[in-house]
């Protein structure tokens, strides 16, 4: 009997009973924008702020109204004006060269290892044409950052990482988020914590988290803000810096503490589950899967392999069959953006030079989401219906 998948891919947990709890206190009482506390309460978004910032050890946390925002305000805390070039990945999904974008800056895309990874031998050749790197840990695939960091230093380089797929994993022990000068984070209901949207942003330097916290739309109010820098830093950049108004209610931080507290056990049961999946796939014939370094101590929310030099109508072919047993891939090949699936090559507004040795692995990337409401035995399932399906159309194209 053939296998059918019945769970869904898009099917989150849903929101723990403490958050629920919290977020009931803040409706009944209607308090929900950040500054609006009452004498000797602290509000939810400056409390969430205070947790993120101990999580990651980070000297400051902003929560935002967005991980693309959280993008854009860095961008802006580190003065990259219009007309400016910031370099980043070429494998990424569009909200990053967006904020790119946003600030009127142009994106200048560094190239993708099959291992996933940015190509550091590229970024070292392109580290000369911009003055910041947005990193992409793109589907919570982490580079070696010693060397990325070295790198950027010496060519000086300001570095900020996207983080929405690295909420919980390290490099060499070191928290993602804490190798460049700013680390982004996405609470957006896919990611390791969910919100709906929401984002969080930390750093180290006290100069560039008060302009983040001023440009967020504190109207002065920074001293409500108990993870940010000490009065000092707000008192001339307070006269400088604009408003761009993206602060997070108290709503959504309220349902994003307790799920926080969660997270470092959530992290091992993602890993679990891509831990089945990684063993379900190994060794499939026209299949590569992706090795993870021992230094990467990651959070895998989804899963990708690459069909990698597979012919476009092979891939779809296996995207089909998988899809009419229950099992979504999203291909980032298309020809055509597709969902979230778009690349490089798509954002015209980029006006992006071909880089053919990424095509050829970007053509082959297959990606699924990974939720929670996965049980182990799916996940077994799912690599079988997999692989079954890729070793069948493998064998039709050698035949």
């Amino acid at each position: 009997m053939t296998e059918i998948f019945t769970g869904s891919f898009t099917q989150q947990e849903p929101i723990p009973q403490a958050g629920i709890d919290a977020a009931m206190a803040v409706m009944l009482h209607g308090r929900l924008h950040r500054y609006n506390v009452v004498e000797g309460e602290t509000s939810e978004a400056a409390l969430l702020e205070v947790e993120f910032a101990k999580a990651t050890g980070a000297n400051y946390a902003l929560a935002v109204a967005s991980g693309g925002y959280a993008m854009g305000c860095a961008l802006r805390a580190c003065d990259v004006l219009p007309g400016d070039t910031v370099l980043t990945n070429t494998f990424t999904l569009a909200p990053v060269p967006g904020a790119i974008k946003s600030v009127g800056a142009r994106p200048i895309f560094v190239g993708v290892t099959e291992d996933l990874l940015i190509d550091l031998d590229d970024l070292e050749a392109k580290l000369p044409l911009a003055r910041v790197l947005m990193l992409s840990h793109m589907r919570g695939h982490i580079c070696d950052m010693d060397r990325l960091v070295a790198m950027c230093d010496a060519a000086g380089v300001i570095v900020i990482e996207d983080c929405a797929h690295t909420m919980g994993a390290a490099w060499n022990g070191v928290p993602s988020g804490r190798h460049g000068a700013m680390g982004c984070f996405s609470t957006q209901t896919y990611k390791h914590i969910n919100s709906g949207e929401g984002g969080l942003l930390i750093s180290d330097d006290p100069d560039l988290m008060a302009r983040a916290v001023l440009m967020s739309g504190s109207y002065m109010l920074y001293d409500r803000h108990d993870a940010a820098p000490a009065p000092e830093h707000f008192e001339t950049l307070r006269y400088e810096m604009p408003n761009v108004s993206g602060r997070m209610d108290n709503l959504r931080a309220a349902i994003l503490r307790p799920q926080l507290a969660d997270l470092p056990a959530q992290v091992q049961r993602w890993n679990d589950r891509y831990g089945v999946l990684d063993d379900g796939l190994a060794g499939a014939t026209g299949m590569t899967v992706i090795p993870r370094d021992t230094k990467e101590s990651f959070v895998a929310s989804s899963y990708q392999f690459l069909l990698l030099d597979w012919s476009d109508d092979a891939i779809r072919d296996v995207v089909a069959r998988c899809l009419a047993r229950g099992v979504e891939l999203k291909w980032f090949g298309a020809p055509d953006p597709a969902a979230f699936t778009s690349r490089y090559s798509h954002w015209r507004y980029a006006a992006p030079e071909p880089m053919p040795e990424s095509d050829r692995i970007l053509s082959g990337i297959m990606d699924m989401r990974l939720p929670l409401t996965f049980s182990l035995e799916d996940c077994a399932q799912i690599a079988r219906i997999i692989r079954a399906e890729v070793e069948i159309v493998y064998q039709s194209q050698a035949k």
